[in-house]
């Protein structure tokens, strides 16, 4: 199973500062060098954390695979045909929220989601949907030409320890569905070293994006450890 680090909380606190490092950049090379096989970035509409130079760097920088995360507007889609990084991952995005706070709704805005797929894969990029754990959105994003479908863990993660069973068959059920649409599977939201066991055992997913856990490790014992550490476990 690869894992993609996403790198958006070094930005985090390099803005807290609005300061030059931590840089970005530096941090997706070590990643790299320690066995990531992909640097996620979300490129948000308030640039609270990455902004566009970094993705311009970062797409000429990354050796193994640039995925930027971002809304399905005109605004971004542009950025991304002007940048191209190697995937994007198209993703929910509501104002004043700390994090993503879930999947995209794909059968009612089927439509812009097309749209935007359509013109991303045309500019030779290409997309994941960042979906809820549910068939429906699986059908739905293959239905919009998605190549992939990247399943929100959050409510797993989040779960208390009655209904994580429960949340965790949602996970292996929409695994299924993706892979049965001809989708390439993909994971992540909230996973660690410890809740990340389990998903590592499901065999439709092909790769985990995570971010927060790592880079918070990676203030107590270094960013190289810490990807290390955690390629290990998805290479049980």
């Amino acid at each position: 199973m690869r894992l993609a680090v996403n790198i958006d909380h070094v930005a985090t606190v390099r803005q807290a500062r609005r300061a030059r490092e931590p840089e970005p950049v530096a941090a997706a090379l070590v990643c790299e060098l320690a066995g990531a096989q992909g640097i996620t970035v979300h490129l948000r509409g308030d640039r609270r954390h990455i902004n566009d130079r970094d993705v311009e760097l970062l797409r000429q920088v990354v050796a193994t695979k640039l995925n930027v995360e971002m809304a399905p507007t005109h605004e971004m889609t542009g950025i991304a045909l002007r940048i191209r990084p190697h995937q994007v991952t198209l993703v929910p995005e509501r104002e004043g929220e700390l994090t993503t706070e879930g999947g995209l709704d794909v059968p009612p805005n089927r439509a812009a989601i097309a749209r935007a797929v359509t013109e991303l894969r045309g500019g030779g990029v290409r997309v994941s949907i960042f979906v809820d754990p549910d068939e429906r959105q699986m059908i739905a994003s293959r239905a919009c030409g998605a190549d992939a479908a990247e399943i929100n863990t959050g409510p797993y993660t989040a779960a208390r320890e009655s209904a994580r069973d429960a949340e965790l068959a949602r996970v292996v059920t929409a695994s299924r569905a993706g892979a049965k649409q001809g989708l390439e599977v993909l994971a992540g939201h909230g996973l660690n070293y410890v809740n990340v066991i389990p998903i590592v055992a499901i065999p439709e997913i092909v790769e985990l994006n995570i971010g927060h856990s790592i880079v918070a490790r990676a203030v107590l014992v270094g960013l190289d450890r810490a990807v290390r550490e955690m390629v290990a476990l998805l290479g049980r």
